[in-house]
């Protein structure tokens, strides 16, 4: 079973200790990252892939739940908790997919879930089925690339390092690693260092902190290892 990783951020300790158990009851959500500040839950998101779904309060200080939803993956399914029912509507202004009144029940979280999961399973069928590639800007000109001759990219501040299997060089792009990350795959495609993502479809072997590819390997981050691992969890037989 393929699970999803996900966030939880609320500032009520027994709020996050009663999401953190749902989470852990849920076969198929994994827990990338518990916050009890929107603004430690930035900072985290800054440092791993992003999440699949994130489970935010709305009502926290300094930066409220609403305002850490618009600065978050588009990716990322927003489910807001919170025990003030009149924020139902801002929710959806910043496209959560459902919202949940507090005290939250398990078979309320995970019907959630469940819609977030189904949301998910849906755009990775579409994205496989209509975007088995992109069109790269490099060397002013547009480069098709298909999603299977990526082995790895790697970013360098302002520009990125596509590494392909038909070229002995790799393609430069000027762009951001996070923007060229929100084009690519979830389901094929795991960002496993600041300036890493690899294709595990040509990961080869996982050892020592490192995955080998085909040609070349990469280093792990120490901020992606859950990730990762959360990843090869659904994968391994």
């Amino acid at each position: 079973m393929t699970r999803l990783n996900c966030i939880i951020v609320d500032d009520e300790p027994l709020a996050l200790g009663l999401l953190e158990n749902y989470v852990t009851r849920t076969p198929f959500l994994a827990l990338a990252g518990k916050y009890s500040n929107a603004v430690n839950a930035l900072d985290g998101l800054d440092r791993q892939m992003p999440p699949d779904i994130a489970f935010i309060d709305i009502q926290m200080p300094d930066l409220d739940g609403l305002e850490l939803a618009r600065h978050i993956d588009r990716r990322t399914k927003v489910v807001f908790t919170t025990a003030f029912d009149q924020y139902a509507i801002d929710g959806y202004k910043v496209n959560a997919i459902d919202y949940l009144l507090k005290p939250i029940s398990y078979s309320d979280f995970l019907t959630a879930a469940d819609k977030a999961r189904e949301m998910c399973e849906a755009e990775g069928r579409d994205r496989h089925d209509q975007t088995a590639s992109i069109f790269v800007k490099s060397d002013y000109k547009l480069v098709q690339v298909t999603f299977s001759s990526i082995l790895y990219i790697e970013g360098l501040k302002d520009y990125v390092k596509i590494y392909l299997t038909d070229t002995p060089r790799p393609l430069t792009s000027l762009m951001s690693l996070k923007a060229l990350e929100e084009m690519l795959p979830a389901s094929q495609f795991v960002r496993v260092h600041r300036s890493f993502i690899v294709n595990m479809a040509h990961a080869r072997t996982i050892e020592h902190g490192r995955i080998t590819c085909d040609r070349g390997s990469v280093p792990i981050g120490d901020s992606y290892r859950r990730q990762l691992q959360d990843y090869i969890d659904g994968k391994t037989v």
